[in-house]
This record gives structure tokens, sequence and C-alpha cells, in this order.
């Protein structure tokens, strides 16, 4: 097993679910999707996240699609396991058991009822001493979890909490959260901040600081060749790479239907079989279809501008 250490950079994509139109999990379209992303230039992924679906699946279910997932990675880079849960019952049985079948690590997100600092350094302390020597990442996304958590409290959390490695970096706008806890003297040690809003600020992100990104997005490989492009030096080219990309991404980000945007894409692009959203969970109309593959056409364009 790669466990999930401090030193986590690349992409780890955050992988969708796939399901047949019947609401049943397509594993085969998971194999092609894991050889896609790993292709793409991906050096980890993420299962099971707010993106993959995780609440509408059943226990079994989950431990069913892990395994499969691991499987097929076959230990060629870290796979990382959400297992944010609304009680610790939860978060110690999923964590368990993601753990015995190979994952490198787990994310886990606060609960909503979180308000003050006290209470949100209280709960990272005590998902810490409920899951042991497991490394996790702390996933800050205020526009999903409704919980604001200052710079300053994550410093506390990562300073106090060793086998807390990696931040997902998700808070809009947060640049400046990135800079804050690279400053000298914040940190007592030197974390993965790893960042979300499927890319749509990656190039900023990467300039604060940035080991790179943890999220999803139609075309990873946009995302893996700005990382690597930014790693090595050329930010002309990561920009200009970006920049051929971000109508796509942009539309990807719609609230309520970025999902079925992704899904759709994928789908298009041979990667799942079908773009099935498992209910409640609306496909796309004809007419946002339509826009999205005159956005996929204007991309290819600037794409070959390029090359």
């Amino acid at each position: 097993m790669t466990e999930l250490t401090t030193t986590a950079a690349g992409v780890f994509v955050i992988a969708v679910t796939p399901f047949h139109p019947d609401g049943r999990i397509d594993m085969e379209s998971c194999d092609r999707m894991v050889d896609f992303y790993l292709e793409t230039g991906a050096t980890g992924l993420t299962v099971l996240g707010m993106m993959g679906e995780a609440p509408k699946l059943t226990v079994d279910e989950s431990r069913d699609v892990v395994a499969r997932i691991l499987a097929r990675v076959n230990g060629r880079v870290p796979v990382v396991v959400g297992v944010s849960a609304p009680g610790f019952a939860q978060i110690d049985a999923l964590t368990r058991m993601v753990m015995d079948i190979g994952a490198a690590g787990v994310m886990v997100a606060p609960p909503g009822g979180l308000r003050t600092d006290d209470q949100i350094v209280a709960y990272y302390h005590q998902v810490a001493e409920l899951i042991g020597d497991v490394p996790f990442v702390l996933q800050d996304f205020p526009l999903a979890t409704g919980v604001q958590i200052a710079a300053s409290v994550i410093a506390r959390i990562m300073n106090d909490l060793p086998t807390c490695v990696c931040l997902k970096h998700e808070d809009w706008p947060g640049l400046e959260k990135i800079s804050y806890l690279r400053k000298d003297g914040v940190l007592n040690r030197r974390i993965s901040i790893l960042c979300g809003n499927g890319g749509l600020f990656l190039p900023e992100e990467m300039a604060r600081g940035a080991d790179g990104a943890m999220t999803g997005f139609a075309y990873p490989e946009m995302m893996a060749r700005v990382v690597a492009d930014y790693t090595t030096g050329d930010i002309a080219r990561a920009r200009d790479i970006f920049d051929a990309y971000l109508p796509l991404a942009r539309f990807e980000q719609q609230p309520g239907m970025g999902l079925a945007i992704r899904k759709y894409t994928l789908a298009k692009r041979g990667v799942i079989a079908h773009d099935t959203l498992r209910k409640p969970g609306a496909a796309l109309s004809a007419h946002s279809k339509a826009e999205v593959d005159a956005l996929i056409d204007r991309q290819e364009h600037r794409l070959k501008e390029l090359s």
C-alpha cells in the first residue's frame, strides 16, 4: 500500500461513480475510468468524494467500488477515500474498511454544525484520535459544508495533528489561505496543499504555493499539464493550456449541473458507458448537451492552435 504523505503533489483526480441506466454500479466503466485517469497524468485518485455520489451508495456498494478501483490501480498511485459522515461511527467503520483493502488515506470534511474555531479544532482532534495512525486530508469546502475555517485554524490543526498530512483547499475565494500557510513560521512542517473547484483557479493556486489539484474535471490532462509546467517553471505555457480549457471548466462548475456535465463529457469521450446520475439526479437537457458539444469543439480548435 502507498501511504499518503505530506509530499503528495500533482493531480489527485476525484473519481466519478459510473452507473448503468437502471442505477446499478458499472464496474467495467470503473476499470476504464481508472486507466483513463492514470493515462492522462493523475498522480493519485480520490474516491467517494462529494462529486462521487457517495451519499447515494450503500456501505456494501462503497466497499465494492473502492475495492474495484484499488484492484485496477494495483499500487501505481495512492488512492484517498472520502469518509465524511454525520457521526463518528460511520467515519470509523468506513475508514477501517477502506484502509483494510489498501487505501492510502482518507478525507474528512467538517460537519455542518460546527461554528466556532474551537469547535472545528476539537472536531479534528477527535477524528485523529478515532482513526489512529491513518493519514488524512482535511477538506476545506465551505461552499458545500457551510463551515468557514480560517487559515489560522487550519494551521492549528496541522500543527497539532501529524496524521493530518494534506489540505484539500476548496475555499472560494481562498488564495490568501494558501499564502498564509506557506509563510515561514506558520506551520511546524510543510504539508501538502491540493486544490479543488474543478481546477478553475489552478494557475493562481500554483503561483501561491499549492502542490497541485485534488478535484475533478472531464479533461484531467489539462490539470496535469498545468501542474507539470508550473513545476518546471514554464508558467506561460501552463497559462496557455489552462486558457484553452477554461470555457468548459467554467461551464462544468455550475451548481447543480456540474456532475451531469462532467459525466456527459466523460461518456462522450468513451471513458464511461453512460452519463447516468443515480437518483435523485437529473440528466442534461438536449439544449445543455448541445452547449457542451459546442464548447468541446471550440476547445479542440484552441488546442490545435497551441500545438
